[in-house]
């Protein structure tokens, strides 16, 4: 009996697209996503410490909840790009700030969710050049308790066809929700990209690992943000919301920080939580 996919089993589809383990040498160094002024600062503050300890060939950061109210604006994805990093990723409030449409149409290191609607503002994937060769850096959104998108599955086997010639070192910035579709994206990439982070939950996971193919791989890199909060909003508005159920807009709180990320190297197969704070 044919599957959805039109294939005779699951192995057919993953095996058609498998490539030999990847060891190109890459250092990837991803700070997880940034909330508000807070985060920003912080980033601004922490990171080039961060670069000088790691000495990453790639930096990215997913920026998609620094503007107040969330998404980004073009001011605050240039201080992002200019604390240090190469590629700045989004995700499900990637157009909530309408400013930064046309940034995002000109810009080739911003990037949001490929598997967003074609017509939407911005592209999904940006190469990098490094000291190591030629970066791909991939954003993916997910499809449970999100805004509707594409399957991430399926459009990751889109891009990775298309790429040719192949890149050098492929990241996937997936933001989702569920720790079921990280999990499964992240083994149905294993051994076809180097790096598969999650991201969105705002609480950093301690799954970090390599995957059986290859894969860096966690479910979820955590927040750059206020430590005192509730995923960076103030908890007072948070807790509001859970004993009343009235309608409170989230304000991001402010106060000490703290800044998650990982660090991947992927010549030697190793791969570290950062978790600093104030």
């Amino acid at each position: 009996m044919k599957t959805l996919t039109g294939l005779d089993n699951f192995s057919d589809l993953v095996y058609n697209f498998h490539i030999k383990p990847r060891r190109c040498g890459v250092k990837l160094l991803f700070i997880a996503d940034v909330v508000g002024k807070t985060g920003l600062d912080a980033v601004c503050r922490m990171l080039p410490g961060l670069i000088g300890k790691y000495s990453p060939d790639l930096t990215v950061i997913n920026g998609e909840n620094v503007a107040r109210g969330n998404g980004i604006l073009p001011d605050e994805a240039e201080r992002l790009r200019y604390a240090g990093a190469d590629v700045v990723t989004l995700g499900n409030h990637a157009f909530r700030q309408t400013k930064v449409y046309d940034f995002l149409d000109d810009c080739p290191w911003l990037i949001r969710p490929a598997n967003d609607p074609p017509a939407a503002h911005g592209k999904g994937v940006a190469s990098v050049d490094t000291p190591k060769g030629k970066a791909c850096v991939i954003s993916l959104a997910g499809q449970i308790g999100l805004e509707p998108v594409d399957n991430p599955f399926y459009c990751a086997d889109r891009i990775l066809k298309s790429l040719d010639p192949a890149p050098d070192f492929i990241f996937v910035d997936f933001h989702a929700e569920a720790t079921s579709e990280k999990r499964a994206l992240g083994y149905y990439l294993d051994g076809r990209v180097d790096a598969v982070f999650g991201t969105h939950t705002h609480v950093q996971t301690a799954d970090e690992q390599i995957l059986p193919k290859g894969t860096g791989y966690i479910t979820d890199a955590g927040m750059t943000g206020a430590a005192d909060s509730v995923l960076g909003v103030r908890t007072d508005r948070s807790i509001n919301l859970f004993l009343t159920r009235e309608y409170s807009p989230f304000e991001q709180a402010e106060g000490r920080a703290m800044l998650n990320g990982v660090f991947f190297d992927s010549d030697d197969s190793v791969i570290t939580r950062i978790n600093l704070k104030d």
